[in-house]
């Protein structure tokens, strides 16, 4: 996010500042919808980072009941749930695991790719 907001050109903060806009409106009204991509992005991989969560899980609960995807995916693999030779089995519990994911991803694909929108020319 520092980054994105280092990478927002000054003239455009200058242009909010000419036209009478204080630094919370320049803010609230320039740059942050300019950082929409960005704060969509990250909003995408800190679900992510939760969705995919292995060890605070495994740590915090006692109860094979209540096992998450990602834990009981975890147990198949280490041959916990069975046999370890159900490919098919974990292969499926995988995409599962990424589905959700990439459904998000797409349904906000549109507003990531729109990073200039509302720029000055320069």
């Amino acid at each position: 996010m520092k980054q994105f907001f280092e990478s927002i050109p000054r003239s455009i903060e200058e242009a909010a500042h000419i036209d009478g806009a204080g630094t919370f409106r320049t803010y609230w009204s320039v740059v942050l919808p300019m950082a929409r991509p960005a704060l969509i992005a990250l909003t995408i991989l800190a679900f992510q980072a939760s969705w995919n969560d292995f060890s605070d899980i495994l740590i915090a609960h006692q109860s094979p009941a209540l096992d998450t995807l990602t834990t009981g995916v975890g147990r198949m693999i280490s041959g916990q749930l069975g046999t370890a030779t159900q490919y098919p089995l974990k292969l499926a519990a995988a995409v599962a695991m990424t589905v959700p994911v990439a459904v998000i991803f797409f349904l906000f694909q549109k507003h990531i790719m729109r990073t200039t929108e509302g720029a000055v020319k320069e």
